[in-house]
């Protein structure tokens, strides 16, 4: 118990026999249960877990019959922390590379009812992250961040691919987890989603660990910002519907809408000019007027619904 609240750990994990035993040796007094989702792994770690649970009766060990991924590990796990009444759920990697002994950091926000969801920052800690993290995996973290910011609604974070976490049972309790998003990716999703709640998040200054010779995460620098990129899409439009529209109703919903109407036509047409202006059919000034005043006036549009999101979000 933490502070008057019960705790638990959940801890997704696929194929870690190595390092989860090193992970689970380490879980501090003030965690009352300790839920290790196997992910249908096809190597010994259940074995290991089950050995670890005779001598930790916190541990519980919850298995995938197929492979689902990391974000449906997860949620099963937070399904069963607040089936079992635990009043807030932390979440690190089963790999040994999120430090639990800095746990107190994620729970004191949610505990002081200063935030519902605490998520990992290891840009707070510059110097560390910076001689730890591999360039190519910052430029990722950052372009992901980007888009993640205007996805989510949540401008002021960053790191948004840490996977250590903690989440109140009212947040867990509240969000429907169905359609959230299952595989690599989650923690962007999970973002979208807790926003379009009116959930609080926080980020949290936590170390970074690099373990010599592991295998690393599966943060890929621009290939994975590609790869996520329609989920952040189709998020940020199901956000916009699901805040905006079906919970309440906020004008900046046709911001949006008119910038990215105005925005890509005023581009388009300015482009189809320039191809006239090459093939000597001349540009009359009217048209190029119209021209910049559909892509001023988009622009301004697009800015000013993040702006009116950054307010509501705050």
């Amino acid at each position: 118990m933490y502070r008057t609240k019960k705790v638990s750990l959940v801890i997704p994990a696929y194929n870690e026999s190595k390092l989860i035993k090193p992970t689970l040796q380490h879980v501090p007094e003030c965690i009352d249960k300790i839920y290790v989702v196997d992910d249908a792994s096809t190597d010994q770690m259940e074995k290991v877990v089950r050995d670890l649970a005779q001598s930790d009766r916190r541990i519980t060990l919850i298995r995938h019959e197929t492979n689902m991924g990391p974000g449906q590990a997860i949620i099963t796990g937070y399904l069963k922390s607040s089936h079992e009444g635990y009043d807030i759920a932390v979440v690190v990697g089963g790999d040994y590379q999120m430090p639990l002994d800095e746990v107190d950091r994620f729970l004191d926000p949610l505990v002081d009812g200063k935030a519902d969801y605490t998520k990992g920052n290891r840009f707070l800690l510059w110097d560390i992250t910076r001689e730890k993290m591999p360039r190519i995996r910052i430029l990722g973290n950052v372009i992901i961040t980007a888009l993640t910011k205007i996805a989510s609604g949540y401008y002021k974070i960053m790191d948004v691919v840490d996977g250590y976490t903690a989440i109140t049972k009212e947040a867990i309790d509240r969000i429907d987890w169905n359609r959230a998003w299952k595989k690599y990716g989650y923690p962007m999703d999970f973002l979208i989603r807790l926003n379009a709640y009116g959930f609080r998040v926080k980020d949290v200054a936590r170390t970074a660990i690099y373990l010599k010779g592991e295998r690393q995460s599966q943060i890929k620098g621009l290939r994975y910002a590609l790869k996520v990129s329609p989920m952040l899409i189709r998020g940020f439009f199901w956000r916009m519907l699901f805040r905006y529209v079906y919970l309440d109703f906020h004008p900046l919903v046709f911001f949006f809408f008119c910038g990215m109407i105005l925005l890509p036509l005023g581009l388009l047409f300015g482009i189809f000019l320039i191809f006239q202006a090459v093939a000597g059919v001349g540009v009359s000034g009217p048209r190029a007027i119209v021209c910049a005043l559909a892509i001023i006036t988009g622009l301004q549009f697009l800015l000013f619904g993040m702006w009116f999101d950054m307010e509501a979000s705050k």
